[in-house]
């Protein structure tokens, strides 16, 4: 039986694959710790958990969603191929070694962690499309890539490259990314949209919550799922931190709000938003 905790969100369409805007991001959490927090990310009601070769979490992920009455279906689940295995024969090695600590027989979406001088890119995403042939891969994307970089991998892959997984939040902007992304159909995944903890201590973002009866964190990850095709993996060790951030979805910010989110980071939001043609 699912639990009844399921949370309101929101999913972005981008590349044929349908991705919870709201996911829970595993860096740097290990063992038993990491198995506990997305055992209760799921409990809140998470459907999208990221993980990597790099964390080397991948078995207690996997062993949260094998203990999980979530049902397998309904979970979206991110890893991906370290740059050190970008050949195209560790592409696929790594990536079965993956699924085999995952227990899964196929994974929601798989990235290359980083652009890497171990192989040309067009040899990385063939590989990876190939594993997409075979059914161990529903869907491809990259992670740490530019705007030059990400045009390369969607004029090499077969497929589309669903998603770029960049660091973005307030102090650290992505405009021309994000832009980018709009127009080609890809999401743009936030890591560290929380600033590594630097956001919830903002005053200036706890003062635009209140009236919303938000905290700074709250208004942080509603600023990035105003913006188009944008999900977010916020990390959270307690079931508080995680209710908390996955309570976003009831409130919006204004035009001007928006806007004194981006000056946090020394943007202009109206001047972004005007590119992307919103209004």
């Amino acid at each position: 039986m699912e639990p009844e905790s399921a949370i309101e969100t929101e999913t972005i369409s981008a590349g044929g694959a349908d991705v919870p805007a709201l996911g829970f991001g595993t860096a740097r959490l290990t063992g038993e710790q990491c198995r506990r927090a997305v055992e209760r990310a799921l409990e809140v009601g998470y459907r999208h958990v990221d993980t990597a070769q790099l964390y080397e979490n991948e078995a207690a992920v996997g062993d949260a969603i094998e203990a999980s009455d979530v049902p397998r279906e309904d979970v979206f689940v991110v890893t991906k191929v370290h740059r050190d295995n970008a050949a195209a024969a560790d592409v696929v090695d790594s990536t079965r070694a993956s699924l085999e600590r995952l227990g899964l027989e196929t994974v929601d979406l798989l990235l290359l962690h980083a652009p890497s001088r171990r192989a040309p890119l067009e040899e990385t995403i063939d590989a990876m499309n190939e594993l997409q042939a075979d059914g161990l891969v529903q869907h491809v994307g990259v992670s740490n890539f530019s705007v030059d970089l990400l045009e390369r991998a969607i004029d090499c892959s077969s497929t589309p490259i669903v998603t770029n997984q960049v660091k973005y939040h307030p102090y650290h902007h992505q405009d021309e990314l994000l832009e980018y992304c709009v127009e080609n159909d890809v999401c743009l995944t936030a890591y560290s949209p929380l600033a590594e903890g630097a956001v919830p201590g903002d005053d200036r973002l706890a003062e635009i919550g209140e009236p919303y009866g938000k905290s700074a964190a709250q208004v942080a990850l509603r600023w990035l799922f105003q913006q188009p095709m944008v999900a977010a993996i916020p990390k959270a060790a307690t079931r508080a931190h995680l209710e908390a951030n996955a309570d976003v979805f009831d409130f919006e910010l204004d035009a001007e709000e928006m806007d004194a989110v981006t000056a946090a980071g020394g943007g202009r939001w109206s001047r972004l938003a005007a590119k992307l043609g919103l209004r």
